[in-house]
């Protein structure tokens, strides 16, 4: 198999939200959005498809893979695969599970080349991400590639605190991928495997949006040559609460590959040297929302100070119940109309969790 990038799988969809703008109140914080195909460098993960059961069957129906699975069974019966299929399509409808094909080009068609799986606890605001590759493709980077790429994702749109994972303590290989993608090891624990018929030791991982390599706070803008006596330069971000006549605020969700995404936050961005903070926020209005905001319609409400282990954050928060134009996500990121009364429902950076009280009750 060419494991080399190939030109059609860059494919983005860049500047497209996942969800509509105009969400109605009772939208949930954590329902995830409809799953589009993801893409790396070399390859695309989507859902499994009727035609992927003989191909499924066959790499996994192999001792060297079945005996790290969990839930699989070997020998691996030939209609299984074809039960198991259609069961992921009901999963994924109900928001429940995401068990996917990886699949890369040979010759210029599609090849499985294994499957990544997340199955959710919202109780727990946790997913609990798997992944298996056929024997064939190992040595290729595939497992890091896949099972980092919807690791990102998980985090990025199912509206969990974290992930979690397990792996076989003989198994080298896998902890090694995990290790490599973010996941920190945890502890020890007992699976039960169906392929060696009973409970097997194993290492337990977590990983958070903090363990992500993008997850990390933005640097802070240049600055003056001596930084203060702490250490930590004062960052100034400029936020703002959009008001529409029926009394909701807009959120936004940070999208998939920035700092802290998955969670939500009032829309904004950094100062630049020698702008306003109105000044600033009328920028970033314009170029996140494609929204027209006068100085004159934002009133200064209160501000947020959070000190980030690379900087000291400093975030004015402004109202606004006028502005031109549609507010549209055109980076990306999924826009929501909350209720005050439910905006501590939505998961947001630690900056912006005390300004929700304040506004509720001015609201």
């Amino acid at each position: 198999m060419d494991l080399r990038p190939h030109a059609r799988l860059h494919r983005h969809q860049r500047g497209l939200p996942l969800l509509t703008a105009d969400i109605e109140p009772s939208h949930d914080p954590l329902a995830a959005p409809a799953f589009e195909p993801l893409r790396t460098e070399r390859l695309t993960i989507r859902p499994l498809r009727a035609e992927d059961a003989a191909d499924l069957h066959r790499l996994v129906n192999d001792w060297e893979v079945a005996k790290t699975l969990a839930r699989v069974p070997f020998p691996y019966p030939r209609d299984l695969a074809d039960e198991w299929i259609a069961s992921t399509r009901d999963q994924m409808a109900e928001g429940r599970a995401w068990h996917l094909a990886i699949v890369g080009e040979e010759a210029e068609r599609e090849v499985l080349v294994g499957c990544v799986g997340l199955t959710l606890d919202a109780e727990r605001k946790e997913a609990e991400l798997g992944y298996w590759i056929g024997r064939r493709f190992w040595g290729h980077g595939v497992g890091p590639e896949a099972a980092g790429r919807m690791a990102r994702w998980a985090l990025a749109n199912l509206g969990i605190e974290k992930l979690v994972a397990s792996a076989l303590i003989e198994n080298a290989r896998s902890q090694a991928v995990l290790r490599r993608i973010g996941f920190r090891e945890v502890g020890e624990g007992a699976r039960d495997f169906l392929s060696r018929g009973g409970a097997m030791p194993v290492l337990l991982f977590e990983m958070t949006r903090a363990d992500l390599p993008a997850a990390a706070p933005p640097a802070a803008p240049a600055g003056p040559a001596e930084p203060p006596a702490d250490g930590k330069r004062i960052v100034l971000v400029s936020a703002v609460a959009l008001i529409d006549p029926d009394g909701r605020v807009l959120l936004a969700r940070r999208p998939e590959g920035k700092a802290l995404a998955g969670l939500w936050e009032f829309p904004g961005g950094k100062v630049h040297p020698g702008e306003t903070p109105e000044a600033a926020l009328i920028r970033e209005l314009k170029e996140e929302l494609a929204i027209d905001v006068a100085e004159s319609c934002l009133a200064p409400f209160a501000f947020a100070s959070h000190g980030y282990e690379a900087f000291h954050l400093l975030m004015p928060l402004y109202l606004c119940r006028r502005w031109s134009g549609t507010p549209t996500a055109v980076e990306g990121q999924t826009l929501a109309w909350v209720r005050p009364q439910k905006l501590a429902e939505y998961p947001m950076p630690p900056a912006d969790k005390p300004l929700v009280a304040l506004l509720r009750d001015f609201l």
